[in-house]
C-alpha cells in the first residue's frame, strides 16, 4: 500500500503546492481522496494519468477540496479511448455538486461532441455518484473502505475513509478536528494522513492582517493542529502520520519544526514535505 501527498495546500494559494488530494494506491487500484486546484497536474507527476483512476473520494464538499474535479472527469473522458465511467463516492451532497458541475460543462461537452466523431456516437460523459455516510462499507476492486464521520463542523456531513488492502490499513482523515469516530477510524492504522495547522503561526498572521482576524480565528476551531495530530496518532497506535494541508504554508526548512510539535506526543514515524511526497506500508 502506497500514500502519496499529491497537493498539500490549503485555501490559501501557494506557488509551490496544489490544493489537497492525496492518492492511494494498494491491490492495483488507484483511489483518489479529495480533488483540490492542481491535482491533475499533480496526480500526472505521481505517474497516474487520470483515465487510469479507480474511484475520486470526497471528505466534504469545501471548494478547495473538489476545485479540480471538473478537470478530473473532463479529462478521463476525452482522454480515454473508449466510454468510461468515473465513479465517485462522497457525502450527501456530493450528487447535488456533480448535477451542478454538468450543467457547467454542458456546453464543452457539446463543442467536443461536434468536433469528435467518436465522442458524438459515444454515450457522452459518464459520472455515478455513490453518496456515503458514516458505517458505511463498499469496495473498490479488493480494497474494502469503510466510512466514518468526522467533525469539521459547520460544515456537515463531514467524512473520513479508511482502507483496507494487503493486510495494511491506511486512514485519510480530511479536515476534521479530534473525535471518538475519528479515533476509530485511525485505531492500528499503518498510515494516518490528517490536515493540519500551526495555532501560532495563524496568530501571528492575524496581527500582519488584523483585518481578517476575525475569519483567521474561526479556521481554528474546525482543524486539527499539529499536536493534536499527534495525539491521535500516539492514542490510535498509528505507525506512520502524514501531515498535510499544512495552514499556513510550510516553506522550505521548516519540515523538522512542524514534525518536532507532533513528536512531543507521538514516538512514531512522522513525515511532512512537499507535493508527491509518499510513504509505502
Amino acid at each position: 500500500m502506497k500514500v502519496t501527498l499529491l497537493g498539500t495546500g490549503s485555501p490559501i494559494p501557494d506557488a509551490n503546492r496544489a490544493g489537497p488530494s492525496t492518492l492511494v494506491q494498494a491491490s492495483g487500484q488507484h483511489i483518489l481522496v479529495d480533488c483540490g486546484r492542481g491535482c491533475v497536474m499533480r496526480l500526472t507527476g505521481a505517474g497516474v494519468f487520470p483515465p487510469f483512476l479507480s474511484a475520486i473520494l470526497l471528505t466534504h464538499l469545501h471548494s478547495d477540496h473538489i476545485s479540480d474535479l471538473n478537470d478530473l472527469v473532463t479529462s478521463r473522458w476525452i482522454m480515454s479511448p473508449q466510454p468510461i465511467v468515473t465513479h465517485i463516492y462522497g457525502p450527501v451532497g456530493t450528487q447535488q455538486v456533480v448535477d451542478g458541475l454538468l450543467q457547467m460543462l454542458a456546453l464543452d461537452e457539446q463543442y467536443r461532441c461536434d468536433h469528435h466523431a467518436d465522442l458524438r456516437s459515444g454515450p457522452g460523459m459518464q459520472i455515478m455518484v455513490t453518496e456515503v455516510s458514516p458505517g458505511d462499507t463498499f469496495t473498490i476492486g479488493d480494497v474494502r473502505v469503510v466510512v466514518g464521520r468526522t467533525d469539521h463542523r459547520p460544515v456537515a456531513p463531514t467524512v473520513g475513509f479508511r482502507f483496507e488492502a494487503e493486510g495494511k490499513v491506511a486512514t485519510l482523515a480530511g479536515d476534521t478536528v479530534p473525535c471518538d469516530e475519528l479515533d476509530a477510524l485511525c485505531r492500528d492504522a499503518d498510515i494516518y494522513v490528517q490536515t493540519v495547522l500551526r495555532p501560532d503561526m495563524v496568530d501571528a498572521m492575524k496581527q500582519l492582517l488584523p483585518a481578517q482576524a476575525p475569519r483567521l480565528n474561526d479556521i481554528l476551531n474546525y482543524h486539527s493542529s499539529v499536536e493534536d495530530a499527534g495525539r491521535t496518532a500516539a492514542r490510535c497506535n498509528v505507525k506512520t502520520l502524514m501531515l498535510t494541508h499544512y495552514v499556513p504554508a510550510m516553506q522550505p526548512g521548516q519540515e523538522a519544526e512542524w514534525i518536532a510539535q507532533a513528536a512531543a506526543h507521538f514516538s512514531g514515524n512522522i513525515v511532512a514535505g512537499p507535493d508527491l511526497t509518499s510513504v509505502e506500508a
